[in-house]
């Protein structure tokens, strides 16, 4: 995937549409993401932010039916130009999901898989080290790395499923409602974990939660549907503006719980 020196933001959507056969789920959406910051995709059930973020990484090109007109650039690169890899795409752009997916292998095998496929000639013993450390999880199974990743609790199996994820040094990291299945005790250590690595990484993630939006979050964009029943990006911002003076009455009618 070659690149063009246009590095001002991590990514970019412009004019991007998004279809599930003829219907149109997200419509005209313009976007640009900030590097290195953590950006909050809000908005009610079915109005298309899980649609726009998989479209950040191509996901949605695992949906027979999907498909996609507009940009997304990506250092300057439209990702769904015909010459563009998808799987270099996803090793860039990184996905965590809304319920944690360990492989049924060892936590040692979880992290090491993705380097492994994609050629990684360093010493993995210390990129494993070095990616649980980073997914906050290194101290808690370190002493017990052939486990099988599916004997952790939920969180862990979420923080395994980062550092799987960081594993391949991607730049962006998008999180599906990341913390949604799991306890509170949980969430705060996901969140905890989205601040620092936001410190390397760019983070995009879908939540429900506003008050988790507003925890953790520099940007939001809150997404609705519109007359014709198309996800719209309704409004983006700083996060702190759009909690406290949203722009349009639809955001804050959501933000306080009159409708969603």
């Amino acid at each position: 995937m070659t690149e063009n020196n246009i590095n001002s933001y991590a990514i970019e959507a412009k004019d991007l549409n998004l279809y599930y056969g003829e219907t149109l789920a997200v419509r005209d959406v313009n976007i640009q993401i900030e590097k290195q910051k953590i950006t909050a995709m809000i908005g009610p059930s079915g109005c298309g932010k899980s649609t726009v973020l998989r479209a950040f990484n191509r996901m949605n090109d695992l949906i027979p039916s999907a498909h996609a007109n507009g940009s997304v650039l990506y250092h300057g690169k439209n990702i769904y130009e015909e010459d563009v890899d998808p799987v270099e795409v996803r090793r860039r752009i990184g996905m965590v999901f809304q319920k944690p997916n360990p492989f049924p292998k060892s936590i040692y095998d979880n992290v090491a898989w993705g380097a492994q496929i994609n050629g990684y000639t360093g010493n993995m013993d210390d990129l494993v080290e070095e990616s649980l450390r980073g997914a906050a999880l290194w101290n808690e199974v370190k002493d017990n790395l052939d486990k099988s990743g599916l004997s952790l609790s939920g969180g862990q199996q979420q923080r395994l499923c980062i550092a799987r994820t960081i594993a391949v040094k991607p730049d962006i990291i998008l999180m599906d409602e990341p913390a949604s299945a799991l306890d509170p005790i949980a969430t705060l250590k996901i969140e905890d974990l989205m601040q620092e690595l936001a410190k390397d990484f760019t983070i995009i993630v879908v939540t429900h939660n506003m008050q988790q939006a507003a925890r953790v979050s520099n940007f939001t964009a809150f997404f609705n549907l519109g007359e014709d029943y198309a996800g719209v990006l309704e409004e983006y911002g700083v996060t702190a503006e759009i909690f406290t003076n949203p722009k349009k009455k639809t955001t804050e009618d959501y933000i306080t719980g009159r409708f969603g």
